[in-house]
């Protein structure tokens, strides 16, 4: 199955980015993007892939520790950004050493799971909003972004989420995911 750990942000935190993204979606040029459905909106801590099944039970132990080691931070969505010109994404502002750490924990937990992760990056919490299929001047949609400024929410869970690719080669079809399992942050105080 192929699977990531992520945060999810709350459906407030959705609805307000939701606003931004219906704006940007009637500017000039938004029809050739492909935009992400709200319903898989996330922030990826640790893509794994495909995981053999026989790992999971592993993975979910570690998972479940990484989860409960890590304190509850406060996240907003900011701003937006671009990655080269062919991804476009919003940001994160508030307790990012948290998200970086918990991503770290989750990356080292599917690793000690038996997982086969890529070459480990430093992470930079985004939550991607669109797609181009060619090359495409993004820096209109960044530009109108930057004054998104989400209001502040609790991470409180990591979920280890699996993404159901489109079969069929539907044009526009999208990944479904679905949450195989969550666990509780550590509270804070």
């Amino acid at each position: 199955m192929r699977l990531f750990a992520a945060v999810l942000p709350p459906a407030p935190a959705v609805d307000e980015l939701g606003l931004a993204v219906d704006r940007l979606r009637g500017m000039p040029g938004a029809e050739r993007l492909r935009w992400t459905g709200r319903d898989g909106w996330h922030f990826t801590l640790a893509f794994m892939g495909e995981v053999d099944e026989d790992l999971v039970p592993e993975l979910r132990v570690r998972l479940a520790r990484a989860a409960h080691r890590t304190e509850q931070f406060t996240l907003r969505l900011h701003q937006g950004g671009r990655f080269g010109r062919r991804a476009l994404w919003a940001g994160a502002a508030g307790g990012l050493d948290g998200m970086r750490l918990l991503a770290e924990r989750a990356d080292a937990a599917a690793r000690r799971s038996g997982v086969d992760m890529d070459e480990h990056r430093g992470y930079h919490a985004h939550l991607t909003i669109a797609r181009a299929r060619e090359d495409t001047d993004l820096r209109p949609y960044v530009e109108a972004l930057d004054d998104f400024e989400g209001a502040p929410w609790p991470v409180a869970d990591l979920a280890l989420v699996r993404s159901n690719l489109p079969g069929g080669g539907v044009p526009g079809a999208q990944p479904r995911y679905e949450v195989v399992e969550s666990w509780p942050l550590h509270p804070t105080g």
